[in-house]
């Protein structure tokens, strides 16, 4: 389906109500008041098949009766009725409905899922969208139009609000008129028979009246989509989620429903998508008035500007104990400070200009801290004063604010004596907040999403450049033990697929009886660490089962027994199979965890954090969803507590943070790799100066269910997709997918396109492409688009790019748009075409219906090049523009 059938939902200009009724309560009549009681321009034709008129409007008998087409119609009938009106709505020409059927929320699991199997099976042969069923509707604010359930008339602006929950639906409607709040759009979703998150955003995201999109979110079906679709949408605008479930159990574990994902993954894929996941539903609003509000962070340093000492450094310690940072001052600014104010202005950072700080005092200290290259935005502060007018402060702070392009957040404390200042920032677009909490929450949130913009540009390979892991080896330990019909690997087996993978591991044995325990030793050598083995005690640790550092025979002998014992005594009828005899690692490394899952909604993802026996007392953990590449990786470490340590402390040296961050990245690949594997939990994985070392690992396995990459909630670099190829002149090069780490590569390009060829491609005088524009075309998501590019080593061994062809599909897939460009100097070796055909065979490979592109009617060699691979060409003087149509359902005919 389009999502420009889209238009019909949220763009309408009639509306049918099929169902209504002047019986007062039923969904029909209320849906019929809400609709006329709004502004809403367009004729609302009710449908009824007993009622001549419904609310003194003349009713109509049937779809084939209404006197035109609506473009949305509001389902009010029984939800065995649906489908058929689903059905009748879509052969009229109808492109959206809202399902609001009474009854249907009475109804079984097994009798919603048949109505709705047909219900969607209806939309589909007839491309209508269906918005529910057991939503509350939608409201559209701009154009008046309250096709829901709720009687609210919340005002017009630029915030687009979706929510699963029809009980949060009505309260933050309620919350945000108390607080002058308006929207674009209001959604309830319903049970998203049809119409699902992926769809809205991807309208939402292009939608010229929203400036923010807000999610109420409790369940997500298709992940990639998902992500795909959410990772689009927040490059264009900022996309915010409150998402309830953050429970843990006593353990400190995540809980949820069966097949409804973890709290803490869905957690880390808001990350990766470039949401801001907010607590609350005032923050949520907060967050989406800053984001729009505020110029882009640069960095996450607060310099804090106040007329009371106090106010600023409670404000400074909430900002830390948050996790943000101070900004220092340069000696510049130290030094102008110091003429302004006198010696005494400095608090750790905060500049306290006293409680009689003029405005011209409000004006010059904050023009200094703007100047100041230390700090990335400035909270300017105000305490009531009877000296001194709060609203001419302000003023002072808003004409200093408009000379710089660096954010500043203000609060006015006070109650009504302060509105007039908060009046005057709201006016001149500057965030304004009642307390130094929402002041400082506000910032910290803008810092969190601009990490969530650049986690938003990271694309991995799914193969790191130089890894070659012995896949095969790996696959034919797991295909064996499935063969043996066992879920898990033993401890050595485990150990030799991680080795498979490049990951050192630490030598071990297993062994059945005490005797063999001591002749492993031998082997291996002295100090050893013992551990039980038995399919009932999956953590040894927590029974005793484990001893370290046994520098010899006798103390192994007395340390094996003991083990057996406690094992036995702590876990009743436990069936202890042997002991692990390994190697100890290196005194004094830090113990870290290292763990893959698999969640129901996200797929694979990895947990790093603590290791060893404090590791579920610390529960120092954090998550991160593959592909992962070194940056990616070191992102996650950062993110916990031990990173501290790893970093070195008391005459330790640092960590070799590398080695971590790639061990990381195998064990990501490996769950990429082979589908059979459920779970690897490596603990300890040793770390010091010298590298690491795994100590102890599992590894569950199952038959797989899905390819590797299918489990991904993110497209990894497709590296299959590569493509060595010889030009004319003989040039070797090689075709391959765009990655985000051929951005300089692409400035060089630039520079050797002529003026000319540069018109042709961008349709006007292009002189240089920003960081930012030339990472939109850098980064891309592989899931909805594609660029290729033909690059080969220079004269000095440096790959430079040669030309670059791409497509962007829309959503549905059913068309991609088309552009391309060579290098100047490079024409005439058969390159274009190259190109050309490897975007038509990927498109067709892709389900593409068709290729379209736009040309100037003066680039006659584009034309030709469409012409030559099959397009048909349509030339319009009138425009001074080519149409280029290539129709992929036809199969590949010979090119001209």
């Amino acid at each position: 389906m389009s999502v420009a059938n889209l238009d019909g939902l949220f763009r309408p200009n009639s509306v049918a109500v099929i169902g209504a009724t002047n019986e007062p309560g039923h969904v029909g009549c209320v849906v019929m008041e809400n609709l006329l009681a709004g502004k809403f321009l367009g004729p609302v034709m009710p449908m009824s098949l007993t009622e001549d008129s419904v609310l003194g409007i003349d009713a109509y008998k049937g779809v084939d009766t209404l006197p035109l087409t609506p473009d949305l119609a509001i389902l009010c009938v029984p939800p065995e009725e649906a489908p058929e009106y689903i059905y009748r709505l879509g052969r009229r020409g109808v492109k959206a409905a809202v399902a609001l059927c009474p009854g249907y929320a009475r109804l079984t699991p097994g009798e919603k899922w048949e109505i709705q199997e047909k219900m969607l099976s209806a939309a589909e042969d007839e491309d209508i969208r269906i918005l529910g069923p057991s939503g509350l509707g939608l409201i559209i604010p701009p154009i008046g139009l309250n096709a829901s359930l709720v009687k609210a008339e919340p005002p017009k602006g630029r915030i687009a609000f979706i929510s699963q929950s029809a009980s949060l639906f009505t309260g933050v409607l309620d919350w945000a008129r108390g607080h002058g709040i308006g929207f674009s759009y209001v959604v309830s979703l319903g049970d998203r028979l049809d119409l699902k998150y992926h769809d809205l955003f991807d309208y939402l995201s292009s939608d010229p009246n929203t400036r923010s999109i807000l999610l109420y979110l409790e369940s997500v079906s298709d992940a990639r989509k998902f992500m795909s679709a959410a990772r689009a949408a927040a490059r264009n605008k900022p996309v915010l989620v409150v998402k309830p479930g953050r429970r843990r159990g006593p353990s400190g574990e995540s809980l949820a429903k069966p097949g409804q994902g973890l709290d803490e993954v869905y957690h880390e894929a808001f990350r990766r998508a470039g949401m801001l996941r907010v607590f609350e539903i005032d923050a949520l609003f907060d967050a989406a008035q800053t984001l729009a509000r505020s110029q882009q962070l640069k960095g996450d340093k607060l310099a804090i500007l106040t007329n009371g000492g106090s106010v600023g450094v409670m404000s400074a310690d909430t900002l830390v104990e948050r996790g943000g940072k101070l900004a220092g001052f340069s000696e510049q600014t130290v030094l102008a400070m110091r003429e302004l104010l006198g010696p005494n202005w400095l608090r750790d950072g905060i500049v306290d200009m006293g409680l009689t700080a003029s405005p011209e005092h409000y004006t010059q200290a904050l023009s200094t801290l703007l100047k100041d290259k230390e700090s990335n935005a400035v909270l300017v502060m105000h305490v009531p004063f009877a000296a001194v007018a709060g609203e001419e402060a302000a003023k002072a702070v808003i004409a200093a604010a408009a000379k710089n392009q660096r954010p500043v957040f203000t609060c006015w404390l006070g109650a009504g004596v302060a509105e007039p200042a908060r009046a005057l920032f709201s006016q001149a677009g500057i965030p304004t907040y009642a307390t130094p909490d929402t002041a400082v929450r506000a910032f910290l949130d803008m810092a969190n999403h601009r990490r969530t913009q650049e986690l938003l540009m990271e694309m991995p390979a799914s193969i790191p450049a130089g890894f070659t892991p012995d896949t095969e080896m790996a696959l034919g330990v797991i295909h064996s033990v499935l063969e043996e019909g066992r879920g898990e690997l033993t401890e050595p087996e485990a150990k030799v697929v991680l080795a498979s993978y490049g990951i050192p591991v630490i030598l071990s044995r297993l062994v059945r009886t005490v005797p063999e325990v001591l002749e492993a030793a031998q082997e291996i050598g002295y100090p050893v660490a013992i551990k039980v083995v038995s399919p009932d005690i999956p953590q040894p640790f927590d029974v005793g089962g484990v001893v370290l550092d046994v520098e010899d025979a006798e103390e192994l002998r007395q340390a094996a027994q003991a083990i057996k014992a406690r094992a036995r005594k702590l876990e009743l009828g436990a069936d202890i199979k042997g002991f692990i005899v390994q190697k100890m690692g290196r005194r004094g490394a830090q113990e870290l965890l290292v763990q893959a899952q698999v969640d129901p909604v996200f797929g694979p993802f990895l947990r790093f954090g603590q290791g060893g026996l404090a590791a579920k007392l610390s529960q120092d953990k954090a998550i991160a969803l593959p592909p992962l590449n070194m940056s990616l990786a070191r992102d996650l470490i950062s993110r916990t507590r031990v990173s501290a340590f790893l970093r070195g402390f008391g005459g330790r040296p640092p960590a070799d943070i590398d080695a971590i961050s790639l061990t990381i990245i195998q064990v990501a690949q490996l769950v990429i790799d082979i589908p059979q594997i459920q779970e690897i939990d490596i603990n300890p994985l040793f770390a010091d100066s010298q590298g690491v070392a795994v100590l102890g690992a599992r590894i569950r396995v199952a038959d797989a269910t899905a390819a590797g990459q299918d489990r991904l909630a993110i497209r990894p670099y497709p590296k299959e997709l590569e493509q060595p190829a010889v030009l004319k002149n003989g040039r070797e090069i090689l075709v391959r997918p765009i990655r985000p780490e051929d951005e300089p590569a692409h400035h060089e390009f630039f520079k050797h396109l002529s003026p000319e060829d540069l018109r042709f491609r961008f349709f006007g005088v292009v002189r240089e492409l920003s960081h930012m524009e030339m990472a939109r075309l850098t980064q891309i998501d592989y899931e909805r688009e594609m660029a290729f590019i033909a690059t080969a080593p220079n004269e000095d061994g440096i790959p430079e790019t040669l030309g670059v062809v791409r497509a962007s599909a829309k959503p549905d897939n059913s068309t991609a748009e088309f552009a391309i460009i060579v290098r100047s100097d490079q024409k005439g070796q058969g390159l274009g075409r190259l190109l050309m055909e490897k975007i038509i065979g990927y498109c067709r490979s892709r389900g593409t219906g068709a290729i379209t592109g736009q040309a100037l009617l003066e680039n006659k060699g584009m034309q030709g090049l469409a012409e030559k691979v099959g397009f048909e060409v349509w030339r319009n003087t009138d425009d001074e523009v080519v149409e280029m149509h290539l129709d992929l359902k036809q199969p590949p005919g010979l090119y001209r």
